[in-house]
């Protein structure tokens, strides 16, 4: 299968990705376990309730999280494989102390994925990066490299051009 992602894929994805309220319910469940149906506007309290529903809804829809009886919301294997990428992510993010050197986890992500969002479809070649040097695109290169796999291995975020309405 061909990773190369057009331009509207990428911004999906990364938009996707980078939900603050996806991102705490991903690591949540990653760090803690399954977290009980009535109990995730409790485990997620900096969140509002309307970012919760649609963070479990957008979860449950790309395939991340599942209901299970007597345990509650779990990670697919797809969830924790995105769990690991936003781990590896953060500490490639705090290593070079961006965007600042203290920062929320969803922050680093969000920066991470929004260096990274031009790499997914070359649109960088040529043009001057903004970490510059070693720091640059090579320095992106792992961090990179994990999320295009991950993007191949879940197609299902790679959302298709919506339907224009008639």
């Amino acid at each position: 299968m061909s990773t190369a992602m057009t331009s509207a894929e990428a911004l999906r994805a990364v938009e996707l990705l980078s939900s603050r309220p996806l991102v705490r319910l991903v690591t949540e469940i990653d760090d803690n376990g399954a977290i009980p149906p009535r109990r995730l506007a409790g485990t997620l309290s900096d969140l509002s309730k309307h970012q919760v529903r649609s963070a479990s809804d957008t979860a449950r829809a790309h395939g991340l999280i599942r209901i299970t009886p007597g345990a509650g919301l779990e990670l697919t294997q797809a969830g924790t494989e995105l769990a690991d990428l936003y781990d590896a992510m953060a500490r490639w993010a705090r290593r070079r102390a961006v965007p600042a050197p203290v920062c929320e986890f969803s922050g680093r992500i969000r920066h991470v994925l929004g260096l990274l969002a031009p790499l997914l479809t070359g649109e960088s070649v040529g043009t001057p990066f903004p970490l510059g040097g070693s720091e640059g695109e090579a320095g992106l290169a792992r961090p990179c490299m994990l999320l295009t796999q991950w993007l191949a291995d879940n197609p299902q975020v790679r959302v298709s051009e919506p339907e224009p309405v008639a």
